[in-house]
């Protein structure tokens, strides 16, 4: 019963062409637990399009976060889940001589902020911080660096995968996947542990090296 009061909740929030955050794919197959304007519930898998970003990294921890962005120049970043907070994001920007971490906060209404605007998405904060310095103290414009949007030839995977096809690729949370053929944005193929198969792009997060 939680789960259809929730998605009702979603239904009346959301219409086409709205973003949603997707904050969990694995539980279900056929079910998606999502967040818009601060509320979470539950979608049919069918109702959207999941677009993953370069720049969403997951879980990994502020260290590693540094070491991706410390080679990398000015306005360089990525969006990680808190580790001291679960459920929060905190933005990692590299300012070419150091990497500064931004704690995304919320407010009563479940927008995102952190400084004065607020935002209903992550997408819409990066995209304002795209055009707007995120810091105070100097200028610095968030950026997609070139090699963050090279083709990646390897990914983690976030969630299992359990194939409901015989063409389909099985693989573990935490499992390196060999990547194969990405020009297809619903449908990638990749290798892993010796064998090859299709798979949700959703369910990986792409190396960028």
């Amino acid at each position: 019963s939680s789960c259809r009061s929730s998605l009702k909740t979603l239904r009346k929030l959301f219409q086409k062409k709205c973003l949603l955050y997707v904050t969990n794919m694995d539980d279900d197959p056929n079910w998606y637990t999502a967040e818009l304007s601060g509320r979470r519930g539950y979608v049919p898998k069918n109702y959207i399009n999941v677009r993953p970003h370069a720049w969403f990294v997951g879980g990994i921890s502020r260290q590693a976060a540094e070491g991706r962005l410390r080679p990398l120049e000015c306005g360089a970043f990525l969006i990680r889940e808190s580790e001291s907070t679960p459920g929060e994001f905190s933005v990692s920007v590299s300012y070419g001589d150091h990497v500064q971490h931004f704690k995304v906060l919320k407010d009563g209404l479940g927008q995102y902020f952190i400084w004065d605007e607020v935002f209903s998405s992550l997408n819409q904060l990066v995209d304002f911080y795209r055009i707007n310095s995120i810091a105070k103290e100097r200028t610095v414009f968030l950026r997609e660096p070139e090699r963050l949007l090279a083709r990646p030839r390897h990914a983690h995977a976030l969630f299992d995968f359990t194939p409901h096809h015989v063409s389909q690729l099985r693989f573990l949370r935490g499992d390196v996947i060999d990547l194969l053929d990405c020009s297809d944005a619903q449908c990638w193929r990749g290798r892993c542990r010796g064998r090859v198969g299709v798979f949700p792009p959703e369910y990986v997060q792409p190396i960028y090296h």
